[in-house]
């Protein structure tokens, strides 16, 4: 049981920093397979995590949120979980993870790891003895199994449609039916089920015990599920006019669930945070972002919108007043493992939202689609934009996710072989939906190698030849490269502190934004045209500057 001051891993003592610190944090994701390879099996690995902790503390990040380590057969990026409190073989072991919180630590860098309670593998133990168990089986209660319609029993319960395209429903060799909002290898887990309410409680101990000091919850909003004998059918979930009580989607019981998780944070000092992955509109956020819930809840709205000045204008303000009115803070993000990098995604034209309703931004599809054609992205506008962009989130109150790669402005790898990829939203929408694995491509660390210093043994997912120009190394070497913007973006933010105010100033465009925090000035142009700059001293700014301020291009100014 996890309690006030208990010991971290190997007997250390678990930190007692800010209870608040997360508030204005910026955090680095590492999807494990992709970051670093330490033992030269192609797949990333907490090892290469370990050897490379010199570039998070040079960088100067406040935290770490690790994707899903767990072991896993992948059929979803490491996102269908066979044990949650087992990391994978391939990916290390609870000793090495004991030594990365520790090596994390002495750069008084945090730990956040994600949390995957919607669903399960099919491959984890409670599903294997719901296969085995049988009908109207205890076993069985612990996910969503029904009875078929038809003459057999031999259609599905309904015409639901996984996230992933096809069917949420799979047959098992009874007859009966599961649910997978996701893959099939995903089963949909019943949060009615006490069994499955204590077992998460016990996981997040574990990982607390451990000194890991918040929590990433995938799918935060589809846990709890109410199902009637009679259920509704895709278009009446599609269309489903009512507040809280949607049928999958969330539903006011959460707020109650979440409590309790609360109580389990608030046993350790300091208190342990979470972040909810919750596709909500702006009014339901609360539910997942207070202090008695779960703390903070993503904003993707930056992420989701497209570049243009009075988009960001409106969703800073509509973003700082969710916040406000939750006790939280805005958590801004303009990159992840499921979306077009912002490099590629800034250079390509606006393609809304995927194939299914997917909850997060499929910006780039066509360019995708066409593997990579030139003539559908213009790269050198896409690293301009995204610079500029970076530099208005990273100005803002409240904290600020970064993914692995974003601070070297690395592209989206759209030429990978059909067969080389992994993602099963490729192979479940074929001709429609090329799948998240071009932002998911091992990184480079290296000008030159087989891997590009990512391993020994090669990478996993192919690497472009051109990949060695955005490397840590060559970025290092170059003053003016894009992780130099980012590290002294990062070191000047620190020194700028908690201001939570946001003043807006005004502009003589339509396509300027101009706002102050304290003694800072930031200045975005997101047209095409240079426009004159303010009076101030310059801070940092994200393209070369002359006389005036060019178009795509943000700088920070201090008074005097």
């Amino acid at each position: 049981m996890g309690v006030a001051g208990a010991a971290a891993g190997e007997g250390e003592a678990v930190s007692t920093d800010s209870a608040t610190w997360w508030r204005n944090a910026v955090v680095y994701q590492i999807y494990p397979r992709s970051f670093a390879d330490g033992n030269a099996d192609g797949i990333g690995d907490l090892a290469g995590i370990l050897a490379h902790v010199d570039h998070l503390a040079w960088l100067g990040v406040d935290a770490v949120w690790l994707s899903p380590f767990y072991t896993s057969e992948l059929a979803d990026g490491g996102y269908d979980v066979i044990d949650h409190r087992a990391i994978d073989p391939r990916i290390g072991t609870l000793e090495e993870f004991d030594a990365l919180v520790a090596a994390l630590g002495a750069h008084e860098i945090k730990v956040i790891i994600d949390i995957v309670p919607n669903h399960s593998s099919d491959l984890h133990p409670w599903f294997q003895e719901a296969l085995a168990s049988g009908h109207g089986s205890q076993a069985r209660g612990r996910y969503h199994f029904r009875d078929g319609t038809g003459e057999r029993g031999e259609l599905p319960p309904s015409d639901w449609e996984s996230l992933f395209g096809g069917p949420a429903w799979t047959r098992v060799d009874d007859g009966q039916w599961y649910l997978h909002t996701f893959a099939k290898e995903q089963p949909d887990l019943n949060w009615d089920h006490p069994e499955v309410r204590r077992h998460f409680l016990d996981v997040l101990e574990f990982w607390a015990d451990r000194g890991v000091a918040g929590f990433r919850i995938d799918a935060a909003h589809m846990l709890i599920k109410h199902l009637p004998e009679a259920l509704p059918s895709q278009a009446e979930l599609n269309s489903w006019s009512g507040v809280g009580d949607h049928p999958v989607l969330d539903r006011d019981e959460l707020r109650e669930l979440y409590r309790t998780w609360r109580e389990v944070f608030n046993r350790y000092d300091p208190p342990r945070t979470a972040v909810a992955e919750a596709a909500v509109p702006a009014e339901r956020v609360p539910m997942y972002a207070s202090p008695e819930t779960l703390g903070q809840s993503f904003f993707f709205d930056l992420l989701l919108g497209d570049y243009d000045a009075r988009d960001f204008h409106d969703t800073i303000d509509r973003c700082l007043a969710t916040a406000a009115a939750t006790g939280s803070s805005v958590t801004w993000v303009l990159n992840n493992h499921d979306t077009v990098r912002s490099a590629s995604r800034y250079g390509t034209r606006f393609a809304g939202m995927g194939p299914n309703g997917f909850p997060l931004v499929k910006h780039g599809m066509d360019w995708l689609l066409a593997h990579g054609d030139p003539v559908l992205c213009d790269a050198p506008r896409g690293l301009r934009r995204a610079r500029a962009a970076a530099l208005v989130m990273l100005a803002l109150p409240g904290s600020a996710y970064l993914y692995q790669g974003e601070e070297l402005g690395l592209p989206e790898v759209a030429e990978i072989p059909d067969d080389r990829r992994a993602d099963p939203a490729f192979f479940r929408n074929p001709g429609v939906d090329m799948g998240r694995d071009g932002c998911r491509v091992p990184l480079p660390w290296t000008r030159t190698g087989a891997s590009f210093g990512f391993g020994d043994g090669g990478a996993h997912l192919p690497q472009p030849a051109w990949f060695g120009r955005y490397s840590v190394e060559a970025e290092r070497e170059d003053p003016n490269s894009t992780l130099h913007m980012y590290r002294e973006a990062l070191r000047l933010r620190r020194e700028l502190g908690g201001i939570d105010e946001l003043e807006w100033l005004p502009t003589d465009s339509d396509e300027v934004l101009h706002f102050r925090r304290g003694p800072w000035q930031v200045v975005a142009n997101f047209g095409p045209a240079p426009v004159p700059l303010p009076e101030g001293r310059l801070l940092l700014a994200s393209g070369e500057l002359g006389k005036d301020l060019p178009g795509e291009t943000t700088v920070w100014l201090v008074d005097g």
